[in-house]
């Protein structure tokens, strides 16, 4: 992210931020906003409170819009719906101690998916920092109780520094592995001036480029592979062009991990899924001679979600990722690249074509492909298939739809059985942290992110239960989202993993309220369906309204009146 017309945008927040203060100093907290606005920040995520205020004296008059979530983990959510959506930062502004406490889950679940995302804090004043007086809100060390969960914890200890942290944040959202980061601001520090402040934003540096030895060393080994493969995570989620040119020119299968859903489009004759989990696409990866492995961490969540250690790497392995870190782990390297994924695989291409063309074994790519994912389709359930059958007519209503899951039933099939038309389609808190209540803030911040499309919400009856107010957020920021409310009567997944391994059931049968009733007490169009047809109908409905719509599927029902 270049800013070539540095000198023109300094001016203009010069006078912005004089405009706004008048012939008054601006504050610190008055020069944020200023300078959020020119990284390109479009919302903000937070609750009032009385340590932040002073964040929002400059709020009102800037372009930057505000929604307010009902509790702070709602507002970290939306956040990072907005993010997987943008590619861009989704920014918070959070009270002190409880505020940041609440905030948590969500930094955590961002931080275990790679999502940019920017938690400006207040904290007690300088001189209070780590008293232990007891003052309001007062935790002993703010700053490193969150330190754990993002790219960089940073005190501001002068307004001065300002400029330079929020640099430093924008260059980890532009150029590393995105992470949160958590900026805290003593309430001195927030209300003192901003004069001589350096309103420009930073010139930040482009994503680090691989060695080109290590590159040609890569180019050679897939030149001569004659079963190739290539495994793509999240962090190759901006190189889809690349990604499928160098897939067909070897004719490599490829698999997905669920944050990386959409690379190679639906139907695509190599694209295997999202099924590294199951027997049969295992057995295409240990047979493959040479294994590309782009921006992934090769972790439990995405290749070994039946937790038995099943899956192997037998070829050599050729890893690319932004964080040379993350190569040392889980699956050893024979060829580590540290490097950004797009110019990575945009090199090797260039390097492959000015080879020989590499020839594939005449029963591997697309022919195995097929193989693998009829075999694949074979093993499914009766219950997974009428689930994919729920996806399909969300995708089949809602063309171009973006589907936020939380932890339930169909988000769990969905990410085994649904392949999206394009990348950030598809997300979930299933991965990762694996956090309850994520789907519904998460897919208010994905609408916002793209107001001129549908944003259907898929979460279950237990999981709805951790942020159900925010359906008033939504309801108040007029986000028209559409949430897909799949009612299992309590939590359904864990009764029977409870089952499975002879547990008698405890605490999973929860009370279940009149969903119906509840949304329509929040300002929300409420309806029912139980079938395709029926649930067509009212997403289509659904998607022509101005306030967000719940539709609620009993599971019984579902699978009572949808075959497999």
């Amino acid at each position: 992210m270049n800013h070539p017309d540095t000198s023109v945008r300094f001016d203009e927040a010069a006078a912005t931020i004089t405009e706004r203060s008048a012939v008054r100093t601006p504050t610190c907290g008055e020069a944020l906003v200023t300078l959020l606005e020119s990284y390109g920040v479009e919302y903000v995520f937070g609750i009032p409170g009385v340590h932040t205020v002073e964040l929002y004296r400059g709020l009102a008059a800037s372009s930057i819009q505000h929604v307010t979530p009902r509790h702070e983990q709602g507002a970290g959510f939306m956040a990072d719906g907005y993010a997987r959506v943008t590619g861009k930062p989704g920014v918070c502004f959070i009270i002190t101690g409880p505020g940041m406490t609440n905030i948590a889950t969500a930094m955590a679940q961002a931080y275990a998916d790679s999502i940019p995302m920017l938690v400006i804090s207040s904290v007690n004043a300088r001189r209070e920092l780590g008293s232990g007086d007891g003052r309001l809100h007062e935790l002993p060390s703010q700053r490193d109780v969150f330190a754990g969960i993002a790219a960089f914890s940073h005190t501001l200890l002068d307004a001065a520094e300002l400029p330079r942290v929020l640099a430093r944040a924008f260059a980890v959202f532009e150029s590393a592995r995105p992470r949160p980061v958590h900026i805290e601001i003593p309430l001195d520090v927030i209300v003192a001036p901003a004069d001589g402040m350096n309103m420009a934003p930073a010139i930040l540096p482009v994503k680090p480029a691989a060695g080109a030895n290590a590159l040609a060393v890569a180019a050679d080994l897939l030149a001569d592979a004659r079963r190739p493969l290539i495994l793509a995570g999240g962090g190759a989620v901006h190189a889809a062009a690349e990604l499928r040119e160098l897939a067909e020119h070897l004719q490599a299968p490829v698999a997905l991990t669920i944050n990386a859903k959409g690379l190679l489009p639906c139907g695509h004759p190599l694209l295997i899924g999202s099924t590294q989990s199951l027997p049969d696409t295992r057995a295409l990866v240990r047979d493959a001679d040479v294994v590309l492995a782009v921006g992934t961490e090769l972790g439990e969540t995405d290749y070994d979600v039946v937790f038995d250690g099943g899956f192997a790497i037998r070829g050599q392995l050729i890893r690319i990722d932004i964080d040379a870190q993350q190569l040392m782990r889980n699956f050893r390297a024979d060829l580590a690249i540290t490097g950004d994924a797009q110019h990575a695989v945009s090199s090797i291409s260039v390097r492959l074509h000015e080879r020989p063309t590499p020839v594939a074994q005449p029963d591997w790519g697309a022919q195995r492909v097929e193989k693998v994912r009829r075999a694949v389709w074979a093993s499914y359930d009766a219950p997974t298939r009428s689930q994919k059958r729920l996806i399909d007519t969300i995708a089949g209503a809602l063309p171009g739809v973006i589907i936020a899951g939380d932890s339930t039933s169909p988000v769990y099939a969905g990410n085994f059985v649904y392949d999206p038309p394009g990348p950030r389609c598809w997300f979930n808190s299933s991965t990762g942290y694996g956090t309850l209540g994520y789907g519904l803030p998460a897919a208010i911040g994905a609408k916002l992110a793209a107001l001129e499309r549908p944003v259907v919400c898929l979460i279950g009856d237990g999981g709805i239960q951790f942020t159900l107010p925010e359906l008033a957020s939504a309801v108040e920021a007029r986000v028209p989202v559409i949430v897909l409310l799949w009612n299992n009567l309590g939590y359904g997944e864990i009764r029977k993993y409870m089952a499975a391994r002879d547990i008698t059931p405890v605490g999973v049968d929860i009370y279940t309220p009149d969903f119906l009733k509840l949304a329509a007490g929040f300002g929300c169009e409420a309806r029912r369906a139980d079938t395709c047809e029926s649930l067509a109908a009212e997403l289509q409905q659904a998607n022509s309204r101005d306030v967000p719509t719940v539709i609620e599927v009993v599971e019984a029902e579902w699978f009572a009146r949808v075959p497999a």
